[in-house]
């Protein structure tokens, strides 16, 4: 019997990539809902209808429109998937990376109600959580965060600022945004990385559609970076999806420069180390929109399901 599916808001960049990457397969009925009649997802009967005939509901919203969502399941049946924002840190949700331990991706498959990480928190999670938890930096460590990502990081609002004619020959260098430095993915990053604090975050967009740099600095801690790589191959060894590159991978960039678009259209992510004695850089790479958004949604239903997590990802 196939799994319902149902994606609301099927429409902004993470449900579409949601509906591209399901495409074909057998195991899957998708119920959509014909873009002529997108209006119904107004009237709240008519989307709770399609919310409540699904065995997974994906919530590709913004924060407040996927609060409401929730309130219309009405059944036990019906699992979700929160792509948004709005349920990251709260109580009764499981977050969404499996790799960090065997028990998230244990509270993954019993699931009802999955909060799928921001692109940025994925990234700086995967980073910091493995490190805390081997007490290589304790949990007060004042934690820094730079990190780069394509436009398409905004969704359809940033993206069309970056793409509309009216803004031709602007925004042509990277520039650093939520200078407030209180980012929305700030609460995640804190708690699902073990510190007691948020980190200082700055992040970069550039001119580029998609593709991402997470990078930590580690000044002063008392293990050199062969030892931090040691315990990334250590902490992800079978993880299909996360690639612990070797310290010698610097040799391999084009020019010396690394890139952020490697894993463009895939749902990897790499993980890097820099240094040498008591002088680190941590870094992730990864697509924003994949293991950032729509590969992860997608790998979280599969474990939900009880479904290869591989199954329609590459």
């Amino acid at each position: 019997m196939k799994h319902k599916i149902f994606i609301d808001g099927q429409e902004g960049t993470t449900g579409l990539e949601i509906n591209e990457r399901l495409s074909g397969r057998d195991d899957i009925e998708i119920l959509r809902i014909d873009s002529k009649e997108l209006s119904v997802l107004w009237d709240k009967n008519e989307r709770s209808r399609y919310i409540n005939q699904a065995d997974i509901v994906f919530l590709c919203l913004p924060d407040e429109a996927a609060r409401e969502s929730v309130t219309l399941v009405t059944n036990e049946k019906t699992r979700v998937i929160d792509a948004s924002t709005a349920h990251r840190v709260a109580d009764g949700w499981v977050y969404g990376i499996p790799e960090l331990s065997e028990g998230h991706r244990e509270n993954i498959k019993k699931a009802k109600r999955l909060a799928n990480p921001g692109c940025f928190s994925t990234g700086f999670n995967m980073l910091v959580y493995p490190l805390v938890k081997e007490k290589i930096i304790p949990p007060e460590y004042p934690a820094v965060c730079h990190a780069v990502t394509g436009y398409s990081g905004g969704g359809v609002n940033l993206i069309n600022i970056f793409e509309s004619d009216e803004n031709k020959g602007k925004f042509n260098s990277p520039c650093f945004y939520a200078l407030g430095l209180t980012h929305k993915h700030l609460p995640e990053m804190q708690k699902h990385s073990g510190l007691s604090n948020p980190p200082l975050f700055t992040p970069i967009i550039g001119r580029y559609y998609r593709g991402m740099t997470v990078a930590v600095p580690l000044p002063g801690i008392k293990f050199p970076a062969g030892e931090i790589n040691e315990l990334y191959k250590n902490h992800y060894k079978g993880q299909h999806f996360v690639k612990v590159l070797p310290m010698d991978i610097q040799n391999e960039f084009e020019l010396g420069f690394m890139d952020a678009e490697s894993c463009n259209n895939t749902n990897n992510i790499e993980i890097l180390v820099f240094g040498h004695e008591n002088r680190v850089l941590v870094a992730a790479r990864l697509d924003n929109l994949g293991k950032g958004a729509s590969g992860a949604a997608i790998q979280n239903m599969n474990i939900m399901l009880g479904t290869d997590e591989k199954y329609g990802l590459v």
